[in-house]
């Protein structure tokens, strides 16, 4: 499947380049949002009230050649509370033989599995003071790739089917390889709009193997839609490494602790309802359980949704949350209640 990946990546470039290429349709968009969190929990140390924020401005550009083919090119640039950084950026090939993306982008886990990212309520944010590092019905295949330079390459749509395949080479020796995969399912029934979609992926390393799978399914009808999801991860173990000296301290190792294997499953579900154009209710729901470490973590939370303006959006979402840590050496118990209010500004 790589060789069969590098090949048409190659052949798409190729034929570019007899391309006469059209004007560029070029656009700016972006976001700004300013947080104020409120977090009581078992956990002193976690509790108090936080400021926070986090801005994004998207570059693109689409150009239609002569030949039929598209080719785009996305950035975007991202500040987190003031970290600022490239967070994605990468170059698109389009036409009848599918869809080449090539640079700093997601995997295509984050296409087609129906995550939680997928579900109503914006800022929904399962892992809130969980104090560990369990997630809650993965999204992105449990960032197996992130943003790392990769290539994926989307079958051409049949009906309401697509499907694709993504693969990060990672390079440096001992390092690891991830490949994703994921197909989604797109109909109408009863004048319901229906979105089923699934992914997996796999990271390939010398010292641990990491394979995450996530499926769910999406309804909306009229002013409500609902959403299940359900995924699974799991990851072996490392062993710990003693300390080690040679007589300087140039030749001294520190000893590396060992790490947790990790087998987890989550399921969650999210429903919203319209009450009007301006206003929007989503309740959630979400769990997560590791078989190995017995670590165990719920959420369960409700966002409500109010659009002061276009283009400008409050949010103030409740969570309360319940983390057992199981067997695990690295983690304390811990639940609590977080609340958030957001204000959003996009372009």
């Amino acid at each position: 499947m790589r060789k069969l990946l590098l090949g048409t990546t190659a052949l798409a470039a190729a034929a570019t380049l007899t391309a006469n290429v059209a004007v560029a349709d070029v656009s700016i968009s972006g976001y700004y949002e300013w947080k104020y969190q409120s977090t009581s929990s078992d956990i002193a140390a976690n509790d108090g009230t936080t400021f926070g924020n986090d801005s994004e401005i998207k570059f693109s550009f689409s150009n239609k050649t002569d030949s039929g083919l598209t080719i785009g090119m996305v950035t975007e640039l991202e500040s987190d509370d003031g970290d600022t950084a490239i967070n994605e950026s990468s170059l698109s090939i389009a036409g009848g033989f599918g869809k080449i993306v090539l640079g700093g982008n997601d995997g295509v886990g984050d296409n087609y599995g129906v995550a939680s990212t997928d579900w109503p309520g914006e800022e929904i944010y399962a892992g809130v003071g969980s104090d560990n590092d369990l997630t809650l019905v993965n999204a992105d295949i449990n960032g197996l790739s992130g943003d790392s330079n990769k290539i994926a390459y989307h079958l051409p749509a049949m009906g309401g089917l697509t499907a694709g395949m993504s693969f990060m080479n990672s390079g440096a020796a001992g390092s690891a390889d991830s490949t994703e995969f994921g197909a989604k399912y797109s109909m109408s029934a009863g004048g319901a709009a229906i979105t089923i979609g699934a992914a997996s992926g796999t990271t390939e390393a010398s010292s641990q193997d990491t394979d995450s799978q996530v499926m769910g399914i999406k309804v909306s009808s009229g002013n409500i839609t609902a959403a299940v999801s359900q995924s699974t991860y799991e990851a072996a173990g490392t062993a710990a490494v003693a300390a080690t000296a040679n007589g300087t301290a140039s030749n001294y190792a520190a000893a590396v602790p060992a790490t947790d294997a990790s087998d987890e499953e989550s399921i969650g579900a999210a429903v919203s309802f319209a009450v009007n154009d301006s206003t929007t209710i989503t309740v959630h729901t979400a769990e997560t359980d590791d078989a190995v470490t017995t670590e165990s973590y719920s959420n369960s939370g409700i966002e409500l949704k109010y659009t002061i303006a276009s283009g400008l959006t409050a949010f103030l979402n409740v969570e309360d949350y319940d983390y057992k840590a199981g067997n695990s050496t690295n983690n304390t118990d811990n639940a609590g209640t977080a609340s958030k209010l957001t204000i959003k500004a996009t372009f």
